[in-house]
């Protein structure tokens, strides 16, 4: 159908169960209702992954041009993720609860507004899948794939929560979000210079490398952990920062060349569902880690997760799939 005609009334809906929840909260309903309205703002429409469709729809015949474009919005989403909750904190605490969540709300109302009304780049709707163009989970290699997005989601999951835990524990509570906004700059910065270079290899080949040093750079917060200090955890934390954009970028760009144009948005799509999915797990499994552990047994979590998709992604380096890109 489009992107247009799908992401408007997603964004409709989630934007009434946003309202939904903010008016239940105020109202002082009955809990249960808080989780009702929350649930419906799950259809709001992944901007990251048709972005990224867009890009692969106005660049497919350039690989370098659509890498630097990848890196690009890896480096935006980034941005996002250091201003996003700065915003939120400054709004909740200056004006009143609500206005962090009122502020997201029309945040995604405008932007999927614009975005969508920006007709020339929306790629071409495919209204009947073509011959071959089966749907991404049904084709071989993209389980062990969102099986790589899901650890590296556990990583991030596991990062955010246990330095705030880590930064509260050692008496720094305010300095826990600085610390993790330096993991976010230092992924935005890695971004940008890694989109800035052309790729060496394939990209199946590149991931488990990647992943490797990702891994590698992880153990840095997990020994600066045993030392009880924040200000030696907060380099740690941008040293891994600047290890995680490189992977992302090139695991999305694994998800492009092995899914048939035709369901590109979907394929992207399930790839940033497994992303969320394992920052949840990695969020629930440091909380617990926090609370019952040490505050830092977190990173060993994350070291685990990370070593897991270096096992997973050695199985993406087999040839490419006949019929699909790359």
């Amino acid at each position: 159908y489009g992107q247009r005609r799908v992401a408007r009334p997603a964004a409709a809906l989630a934007v009434c169960g946003a309202l939904a929840l903010v008016a239940c909260v105020r109202l002082g309903a009955p809990a249960w209702t808080l989780f009702a309205a929350y649930a419906a703002t799950a259809t709001v429409p992944n901007a990251g992954a048709m972005a990224r469709a867009r890009w692969q729809a106005l660049l497919g015949e350039d690989p370098a041009r659509r890498h630097t474009a990848t890196s690009f919005e890896q480096a935006v989403d980034e941005v996002c993720f250091m201003a996003g909750p700065a915003l939120a904190a400054v709004l909740c605490t200056t004006l009143f609860p609500e206005a962090g969540t009122l502020t997201g709300v029309a945040l995604l109302a405008v932007g999927i507004t614009l975005f969508t009304a920006q007709r020339a780049t929306e790629p071409p709707p495919h209204p009947r899948p073509a011959t071959g163009s089966a749907a991404p989970l049904r084709r071989p290699g993209t389980a062990p794939l969102l099986a790589v997005f899901l650890a590296t989601g556990i990583v991030f999951g596991t990062l955010e929560v246990t330095t705030l835990a880590f930064a509260d524990t050692a008496g720094h509570a305010a300095a826990g979000g600085l610390i993790v906004g330096l993991q976010a700059a230092g992924s935005c910065v890695a971004g940008l210079v890694y989109g800035a270079r052309a790729p060496a290899g394939p990209a199946a080949a590149r991931l488990p490398v990647l992943l490797a040093l990702l891994t590698a750079a992880l153990a840095l917060p997990a020994l600066a952990a045993t030392t009880g200090s924040a200000v030696l955890l907060a380099p740690a934390v941008l040293c891994a920062g600047m290890a995680t954009a490189p992977v992302m970028i090139t695991a999305m760009t694994l998800v492009q060349h092995r899914t048939p144009p035709a369901r590109l948005n979907e394929g992207l799509t399930l790839a940033v569902t497994a992303i969320l999915t394992g920052i949840a797990l990695g969020s629930a499994l440091a909380g617990q880690a926090a609370d019952r552990l040490t505050p830092g047994t977190g990173y060993t979590v994350a070291l685990a997760a990370a070593c897991a998709a270096i096992a997973l992604a050695i199985r993406l380096r087999a040839p490419a799939l006949s019929g699909v890109r790359g």
